[in-house]
């Protein structure tokens, strides 16, 4: 077991500077990754958007985030956690499968994800 764990934290809205996430897991030893996406008017915009393509209702802004950071995230076997899925968690998934697959990144599966 670790004496310590550090948890950095970035994305408390819709909308954040995305630059947070970015340097914390580039300078600085994190374990954690958090990320905070869904006020209530979120709710509202993701819920929206997956009225109109099912295929939606995520936070789209974590998935660009995820492609830059990713290799990253793996290298240094940070964890993350989000509720950036929103009203969709599942699509949501599937895309950053699809990132990481894009990127070269082995390895991911279903059980690497909590979703819910």
């Amino acid at each position: 077991m670790k004496e310590k764990i550090r948890i950095a934290s970035g994305q408390g809205f819709w909308g954040d500077w995305l630059e947070a996430p970015v340097h914390q897991v580039t300078k600085g030893p994190v374990d954690y990754l958090v990320m905070d996406y869904l006020a209530e008017v979120t709710m509202s915009i993701l819920q929206k958007q997956k009225k109109k393509d099912p295929n939606l209702g995520y936070a789209r802004d974590f998935v660009n985030l995820m492609e830059r950071i990713l290799p990253i995230i793996v290298e240094k076997n940070i964890k993350v956690i989000t509720n950036g899925g929103g009203v969709n968690p599942i699509a949501c998934r599937d895309v950053i499968f699809k990132v990481a697959q894009k990127l070269g990144i082995r390895g991911l599966k279903n059980r690497s994800c909590v979703w819910g």
